[in-house]
């Protein structure tokens, strides 16, 4: 398998292969002729979803829509050891969020958990399973090799026995680890997934939803044919880590009494790099406080990229651009961010922020006058309207928007230099003042009442341009500038949390912004003009103490190949 970076549309110019499985399945003298399409997203909820999740959500949901079909919702919940009715609320939020429905096709794993004991039941009776008591280091020391095959001494129990063993497991009378039930398959096979596996193990662990009614749970491999058979999914679509589980899944459809027989097709997984996507490791980084939770604006869950200000439309874009694949690959972060980028510079309000403010005083502008300017909202989108912003004498600037003494190249302000202030006047540096550090505290500048609107009558050629707030007016904010959480490319390399950024995040809280985005409610996303995108948090944000974070900057570092 490859892990190199990708090239953003490689796999669309080759196509979709699940599509094309899926014609040829409901084509004429198909397995499923005359069938609606129906496929599954079956999360497990023991975390939160994350970019990852993405993928395969727009491909489950996605492929359903395209054929006409429809898309169920089920929770994998045969595992009690981490998952809880938190997670089940997250992952359906999340997954509206992105845009997509399931009616009422929702489900969870132990909803069939009665079913499935019968069947295990029904198993064993058939010979096709025992109850084994190796533990699971003796399992390990004699699973074999390609070679060898591997060995239970309790493959050959009675029937009667394994019977009378399942039901004193299912009704508590084991620790955990003391028994399992395996499917009696084929010791030697070249597949170590089907050298009689384990179908069932002992778990007295309190179940979110079944509370202690089972202390033993099916295996991941044994309930989910099970799972979609029962509910008469045709395409099973699963990441390709279950490749060499097929023939397992197969096997369980073709020996228990099923209405259906789904077919099962993999497809690679998303990488991408600066991050990690194990929700074992995601779950350090929240339980250790390295971040601020499972929201955290660094973090790739789709509730983090939501507050970090990503659109549901730029991480659809992103999945459907990179394509279905049966190689493994890693995608470039930039191009997600690309993504992002494209979208709200459609559709985000352009605005003016000062992230680290310095007085400038128009000198020979008069003190008790105020002047507005209508400014649009959105130049690439007109419908937007226009703002009206005020003016006056004392304003906001960016501090590096003035130098004494200016290096060359530099077009901002600097004694008897001009600049043009966003839509407004024309206007040359006279001075500064600092303090007794030498810290510039406020500039002066003269203004041209002839250049209203930025205009040269005359004809002077104007280098620089620079953005401002009305001192009069503006409000204050607190601006959150996210960066990469990682140092490097591949952080599952190694020691992942010595690979940490301490400079992920840097909050600056002096911030000066118009006035207007005080008193917006709910989440928006906006373009401070020559900062980035930035959006309001939608958890710390207040009309009294505005928050916003940036989504990305305006800089695209992703680059075709």
């Amino acid at each position: 398998m490859s892990d190199e970076i990708t090239v953003a549309g490689e796999a669309e110019a080759s196509g979709n292969f699940i599509h094309t499985f899926i014609e040829e399945d409901i084509a004429p003298q198909g397995r499923f002729e005359g069938k609606k399409v129906h496929t599954r997203f079956p999360p497990e909820p023991n975390g939160y979803l994350h970019i990852g999740h993405a993928k395969a959500i727009c491909i489950d949901f996605g492929t359903a829509e395209k054929f006409g079909g429809i898309c169920n919702l089920r929770m994998d919940d045969t595992n009690p050891t981490k998952e809880d009715t938190e997670y089940v609320d997250a992952i359906q939020e999340d997954i509206r969020w992105l845009g997509f429905t399931w009616d009422d096709r929702f489900y969870y794993a132990s909803d069939y958990f009665p079913k499935m004991y019968e069947f295990a039941v029904k198993l064993i009776r058939e010979n096709l399973a025992y109850v084994c008591e190796l533990t699971p280091d003796q399992m390990r020391e004699n699973r074999g090799d390609l070679t060898k095959p591997a060995v239970s001494p309790y493959r050959d129990r009675p029937m009667e026995e394994s019977l009378s063993l399942f039901e004193r497991m299912k009704n508590g009378e084991f620790e955990d680890g003391k028994m399992t039930l395996r499917a009696k398959i084929d010791l030697a096979s070249g597949n170590f997934n089907m050298r009689d596996p384990v179908i069932y193990r002992i778990n007295h662990m309190n179940h979110h939803r079944t509370g202690d009614t089972w202390c033993i749970y099916p295996m991941y491999d044994f309930a989910h044919p099970i799972e979609d058979a029962l509910e008469g999914i045709t395409h099973s679509l699963c990441s390709l880590e279950f490749e060499d589980h097929r023939p397992l899944y197969d096997w369980v459809i073709n020996h228990i009494d099923l209405p259906d027989k789904p077919r099962q097709i993999e497809f690679a997984r998303l990488g991408i790099n600066n991050t990690v996507m194990s929700k074992r490791k995601l779950r350090l980084l929240v339980e250790n406080n390295y971040v601020s939770g499972w929201d955290d604006p660094r973090m790739p869950t789709l509730c983090g990229l939501r507050r970090r200000g990503y659109t549901p439309a730029s991480i659809r874009n992103f999945c459907e651009r990179i394509g279905v694949s049966k190689v493994n690959s890693t995608v470039e972060y930039g191009f997600l961010e690309h993504c992002l980028r494209e979208d709200l510079n459609q559709n985000a309000q352009r605005t003016m922020a000062v992230l680290n403010p310095v007085k400038l005083i128009v000198t020979n502008y008069p003190e008790d006058k105020t002047e507005e300017f209508e400014v649009e909202n959105n130049p690439e989108r007109p419908e937007d309207g226009t703002r009206t912003v005020s003016f006056s004498r004392e304003l906001w600037i960016e501090k590096e928007d003035f130098m004494e003494e200016p290096v060359k190249g530099y077009f901002r302000l600097f004694p008897g230099n001009e600049v043009r202030l966003k839509t407004t006047y024309i206007v040359r540096c006279t001075g500064c003042k600092k303090d007794e550090n030498g810290n510039v505290t406020e500039v002066y500048a003269e203004y041209d009442p002839l250049t209203r609107g930025g205009n040269t009558p005359d004809g002077r050629k104007i280098k620089g341009t620079i953005h401002w707030v009305d001192a009069k007016t503006a409000a204050d904010a607190e601006i959150r500038l996210y960066d990469s959480l990682f140092t490097v490319p591949d952080p599952e390399a190694g020691d992942f949390l010595t690979q940490l950024n301490p400079d992920s995040l840097k909050v600056l809280t002096s911030c000066k912004v118009e006035p207007s985005l005080a008193r917006t409610e709910g989440t928006h996303s906006y373009q401070f003009m020559r900062q980035g995108y930035f959006c309001q948090d939608n958890r710390d944000s207040t009309p009294e103490h505005p928050v916003f974070n940036r989504c990305v900057s305006l800089k695209d570092s992703f680059k075709k190949k």
